[in-house]
């Protein structure tokens, strides 16, 4: 069974990326093109049938950012099931909130690298 990439989700992957929040455009500027220690990174990644905003293959690393929409009682609820599939499928799925990406970029990046494998 294929986890990744779904077919059936490409078309909104690719919607995903094509209208990217402010705060996605502007980390993706400094995970893109492995400029995070040499790692890769995917951005609206599908694993099963959740679309990811990054994942780093050779990390199983999720990075998700969290705007507005994220802090209710009903998204919260759906993000912690979600987070809990994910992790019993062996990823790590990290959270920052948007304004934090935008506040403290340097402090996000190591927050990031402090969950590879090999640092």
């Amino acid at each position: 069974m294929t986890i990744h990439s779904r077919k059936h989700l490409e078309n909104y992957r690719k919607s995903l990326r094509n209208n990217a929040t402010p705060a996605e455009r502007f980390l993706w500027k400094h995970l893109k093109n492995k400029q995070l220690d040499g790692k890769r990174f995917l951005r609206q990644h599908s694993i099963l049938n959740y679309i990811v905003d990054f994942y780093c293959p050779s990390e199983q690393l999720i990075i998700e950012l969290d705007g507005e929409i994220h802090f209710n009682d009903t998204a919260q609820e759906y993000d912690a099931k979600r987070t809990k599939k994910l992790e019993e499928l062996g990823f790590k799925v990290i959270r920052f909130e948007n304004k934090i990406v935008f506040d403290l970029l340097p402090s996000v990046l190591l927050d990031i690298k402090s969950y590879f494998k090999n640092t």
